[in-house]
């Protein structure tokens, strides 16, 4: 199935080995049997989670992001720190971490493949509810702001792009369906 679209590798070169990011240089088979090359990220995958308060609120923390040179609302996330990690576990730790919030109840959303034009990046992202409050850890290098936020403002703020984060706007949308949408084959 799909086989007129399938590029097969054939040769891989490391371009580059950082800690978070490996960048490859592949030369691949086109389809029609002439050969291209691709440049990718390899990366190890994270997670992140959506934490719905009882009063209807989410929880987001608030970065400066460097890439983008801008502060953001996010929902918390993080890598996965070792392979073969569930990510599940990761989304937790995650939570933890970076709000100091913890749940009684995890529900697996989406995978979502954030940019597949050049990176393998996966993000495994979960609702949480049953939240009870503790006391926030970030890494020595992480400064977070943890916010509250309506899950319909959110709504809003992804809309006119005060939130911007891809993760997070999935998520946003994907929680407001399933708790405004009676129909929705998940539970929350």
């Amino acid at each position: 199935m799909y086989e007129d679209l399938i590029e097969t590798k054939l040769e891989s070169e490391n371009i580059f080995d950082g800690n978070l990011l490996h960048v490859k240089k592949d030369k691949v088979r086109l389809p029609n049997g002439s050969e291209a090359y691709r440049e990718w990220v390899k990366h190890p995958g994270a997670a992140a989670v959506i934490p719905y308060t009882d009063k209807g609120e989410i929880i987001l923390v608030r970065q400066y992001r460097y890439p983008i040179d801008e502060v953001t609302l996010e929902i918390p996330a993080g890598k996965l720190d070792v392979a073969g990690e569930d990510p599940l576990e990761c989304a937790k730790r995650e939570l933890s971490e970076e709000t100091g919030y913890m749940a009684n109840e995890y529900t697996y959303l989406t995978k979502l493949a954030t940019s597949v034009g050049f990176s393998d990046e996966v993000i495994y992202i979960y609702a949480a509810k049953g939240l009870k409050a503790g006391k926030q850890h970030t890494d020595e290098d992480e400064f977070i702001n943890v916010v509250k936020v309506p899950l319909t403002e959110a709504v809003k703020m992804v809309l006119d792009g005060r939130i911007n984060d891809g993760k997070s706007i999935t998520a946003i949308f994907m929680l407001d369906r399933l708790i405004n949408n009676s129909n929705s084959p998940h539970d929350v």
